[in-house]
């Protein structure tokens, strides 16, 4: 059997059946790797070319048959199964630098220490086998403390996953044992939907959990998100029913408001539309489209009553200007019939007013903050008419003729205390005031004497 001619690049010769038949499969890719002319030499010195270019090695003593060249030309086959045994080497030196990684898995050192020990056990190679066999060994217990730490790594790793689905799960619970009437369930929704991809993200990343544990994780879980989805569609249902009572009800106010929209009875009609507004506000909502919507069609009927009651006011305000300038002009002709002294005077003037009064009644109203003015006016007119009148009718009366010298003094001294208060009163509408009723008082005095 040829062998190739460069052995440092190419692939080792293909051995002869026998050594086939005697070799044990091995499931480790063997490591790529340069070495010296010493580790070459020092794995030879196990090995031993034979006639007809057998090879044998020793291997704890015992020399064993490990392949056949008989073809091999200016190939060294020792050098072929030193360089084999260099390799194995190397496998066991990559798995014990392996046990010091972070990331190796228990199942990664039993397969690799299984296939070691296969690839140890009569391995075709030239080399110190013994001595990879005891390296083999020294770590195998090294494995063993390394399993041992990730056992308990990956203990901690498992409570700590428990511990994360299980604040998930009270969390849900929590969610679940507060639900009531004050619930925002848009939000609360969008708090449990956060929390199944909680859990999904925890599932998918954090140590596997066993399964009676897991499962009795999913079951409450479940079970809270179950309570919540039978609670939120109970609530959408009460919502449902309760946003078409609503809406029954809303569209029952808007066909009222139409009805008044039109009226032109301004209190009775605001007092009506008072009335629906409360109705509309405790109606409840319906949705916040449909709300916006319904609301826009009784705001467009109040509008119509109030639009047109505000053009009435408008008018009305007009008209009740004018009627002011009316009414003040009446007042001057009142007025200019006073003062009068004697009975007869009175009773012209009392037939005049009579007349203006008559003709102020037909003109209508006036501005409310015009009112108590002008009538205030028109009633000191009538006043002082009527003092004149019953001092006159007293003076025909002969049981005042007693009293009569009596109320002339009175009124003398009410008098003279009046011309006191006019020259110390400083405020001109109360020094007014104060004349017209000095006035008043001179045309009694002078109706009794």
């Amino acid at each position: 059997m040829s062998v190739p001619e460069d052995t440092t690049t190419k692939s080792a010769p293909i051995p002869s059946p026998a050594l086939v038949a005697k070799k044990k499969a091995t499931t480790s890719v063997a490591p790529q790797a340069d070495y010296s002319s010493e580790d070459f030499a020092a794995a030879e010195k196990f090995g031993r070319l034979g006639e007809n270019g057998t090879v044998y090695v020793s291997d704890n003593g015992t020399e064993r048959e490990i392949g056949q060249f008989p073809d091999a030309g200016n190939e060294d086959p020792l050098k072929l199964f030193a360089r084999r045994y260099l390799d194995l080497k190397a496998k066991v030196e990559l798995f014990a630098a392996r046990l010091s990684s972070s990331n190796i898995k228990t199942r990664e050192i039993d397969e690799s220490l299984k296939n070691l020990d296969e690839e140890t056990k009569e391995p075709a190679v030239v080399g110190d086998i013994q001595a990879l066999r005891t390296r083999l060994e020294e770590l195998r217990g090294i494995a063993a403390t390394k399993k041992a730490q990730l056992a308990e790594e990956h203990k901690k790793a498992v409570e700590e996953a428990i511990a994360k689905r299980t604040e998930i799960v009270e969390k849900a619970e929590a969610i679940v044992a507060g639900l009531g009437d004050s619930t925002n369930w848009r939000n609360t929704a969008a708090d449990f939907k956060k929390l199944f991809t909680d859990w999904q993200e925890h599932q998918r990343k954090d140590a596997r959990i066993d399964k009676p544990a897991a499962d009795a994780l999913w079951k409450r879980f479940s079970s809270a998100r179950s309570d919540f989805n039978g609670a939120r569609r109970t609530w959408a249902k009460a919502r449902d029913a309760q946003r078409d009572g609503a809406r029954s009800e809303k569209e029952a106010i808007i066909s009222e408001a139409e009805a008044l929209s039109t009226s032109t009875e301004w209190a009775q009609t605001s007092h009506a539309f008072n009335q629906l507004m409360d109705r509309w506000k405790a109606a409840g909502r319906v949705g916040r489209s449909e709300d916006d919507a319904l609301w826009a069609r009784f705001r467009g009927a109040a509008d119509v009553f109030f639009n047109a009651r505000q053009a009435d006011r408008d008018q009305m305000g007009v008209e009740e200007k004018d009627n002011l300038v009316k009414k003040e002009a009446l007042l001057v002709k009142a007025e200019a019939l006073v003062p009068v002294s004697t009975e007869e005077e009175a009773r012209s003037a009392r037939a005049a007013l009579g007349g203006i009064q008559d003709e102020w009644d037909q003109i209508g109203r006036v501005p409310r903050e015009d009112l108590r003015r002008i009538e205030d006016r028109l009633s000191n007119v009538e006043k002082q008419i009527k003092s004149v009148e019953e001092a006159a009718w007293t003076q025909k009366d002969p049981e005042t003729d007693a009293r009569k010298s009596s109320f002339e003094t009175q009124l003398e001294a009410q008098l003279a205390e009046l011309d006191a208060k006019i020259a110390a009163e400083a405020d001109p509408s109360k020094k007014k005031a104060l004349e017209t009723e000095k006035a008043t008082k001179q045309q009694w005095l002078s109706a009794v004497k």
